[in-house]
């Protein structure tokens, strides 16, 4: 009798483990398995931003909640902006949430999400500074831009237009501290970012003018590839509009 009660017990235990596992092996099935990596910059407040050892922003809190409201899982991968799309080029990442502007170049190369944001760019100067209240005073300015971004696109596209320099920085801080240190005579940067920036720190700055242009975000993937991973994406993000995360998202960073 004890021999057969230990023999029962040992097969109920593999009955058992063996459910466990086909669940785990279903579930599997069902999420493939994979961990989308996803390129931010996280020197692009309030955005994406590093406080401690954690990352920050409405980009990254954004996509965070989508992939849990969806189901599956990321890894976060900071780098330059500029190597972001290239770096999806060349199969490194899966998807890109960077604060960036869905333009017709980018569509060529990736897929975008339905927007998320509403942004566009501004002229930002010293705040001492009073010739520049406009881009009709921006003729031969040197202007300071984030490289790979739609500021750096605009001023170069219209650098003999406008009669202006333009000088390339890979990040933004770098980019702050030319116009701040009189070096440049203005920047073109995204309006969002900048009143962030300008909000969190004394930079010396100040916003002059209209807005450039009305700039919207997307979250992208490789054109052509993902196309299952770009549907989850924009239902999730319509679920976080639908039950009010992504609105506290925004009034967090921006209090809006």
């Amino acid at each position: 009798m004890k021999k057969f009660g230990l023999f029962s017990l040992l097969l109920i235990l593999s009955i058992f483990i063996a459910a466990c596992g086909s669940k785990e092996t279903a579930d599997e099935k069902e999420n493939g398995g994979k961990v989308y990596k996803v390129g931010v910059d996280t020197t692009y407040p309030p955005f994406e931003f590093k406080e401690g050892n954690e990352y920050k922003g409405i980009d990254i809190e954004l996509i965070n909640a989508i992939a849990k409201n969806q189901g599956f899982d990321i890894e976060l991968s900071p780098m330059d902006f500029g190597g972001i799309i290239p770096a999806m080029q060349a199969n490194q990442l899966d998807v890109a949430i960077a604060g960036m502007s869905i333009t017709d170049d980018r569509k060529k190369v990736v897929d975008f999400s339905t927007p998320y944001f509403d942004a566009g760019l501004t002229i930002v100067v010293k705040e001492d500074n009073s010739s520049i209240q406009s881009v009709e005073n921006l003729k031969g300015k040197k202007i300071a831009v984030k490289k790979g971004t739609t500021g750096a696109k605009y001023a170069t596209d219209n650098a003999a237009k406008l009669g202006i320099t333009v000088v390339q920085f890979n990040d933004s801080p770098a980019m702050f501290q030319e116009v701040a240190n009189g070096n440049a005579d203005a920047l073109i940067e995204d309006y969002p970012v900048i009143s962030y920036a300008i909000a969190q720190k004394d930079l010396g700055l100040k916003i002059v003018g209209d807005r450039l242009n009305g700039d919207q975000y997307g979250i992208a993937v490789l054109k052509g590839q993902n196309a299952d991973l770009l549907k989850k994406i924009n239902n999730g993000l319509a679920e976080l509009k639908k039950d009010g995360t992504y609105d506290k998202i925004i009034k967090t960073y921006l209090g809006e």
